[in-house]
């Protein structure tokens, strides 16, 4: 596992291309059997995270949200750990998330959707939590998800 620790912690990024920034720089430190399950609402920004995660590592793209797939695989175009997008979102257990075979030995797994559902594809993996405004006269309104407004990063590690 080889994120910075200096990323660890809770952390406010204020636009979408600070997002996808923050992405890139951690993007460019993962390796194979890295494991990152991302928690959010709609609209928090877990995919332009992954979007730029998926730079970072050198990975073809595009990288867009898996929804209706459920997972995709993006091959290195450096020599490096492919990326595998993975979206749990329409999955109800573990046991579905299993079915899909994940190679996470060898790939660099992204899992959106995935806290509760993915803890026991590795003995250690990133927590990553993000979180945008919501209600209230200055928040982001939930018709408008795609407004560039500041969200909150917390990354954790965590080891079974």
């Amino acid at each position: 596992m080889s994120i910075d620790p200096a990323f660890l912690g809770r952390n406010t990024v204020a636009t979408a291309e600070a997002m996808e920034q923050l992405g890139f720089r951690i993007g460019e430190q993962l390796q194979a059997g890295d494991l990152l399950i991302l928690t959010g609402p709609l609209g928090a920004g877990k995919t332009t995270f992954t979007r730029g995660l998926a730079e970072g590592l050198g990975v073809r793209g595009p990288v867009q949200s898996p929804t209706f797939v459920i997972a995709r695989t993006h091959p290195s175009l450096v020599g490096r750990a492919p990326l595998v997008h993975v979206d749990a979102y329409r999955l109800g257990s573990a046991s579905e998330l299993d079915d899909l075979d994940l190679d996470v030995e060898r790939s660099v797994v992204v899992i959106e959707w995935g806290r509760g559902l993915a803890e026991e594809l590795a003995d250690a993996w990133w927590d990553i939590e993000l979180e945008r405004p919501v209600g209230g006269d200055d928040a982001l309104a939930d018709e408008d998800l795609d407004t560039d407004a500041p969200r909150i990063i917390t990354i954790t590690r965590v080891e079974r």
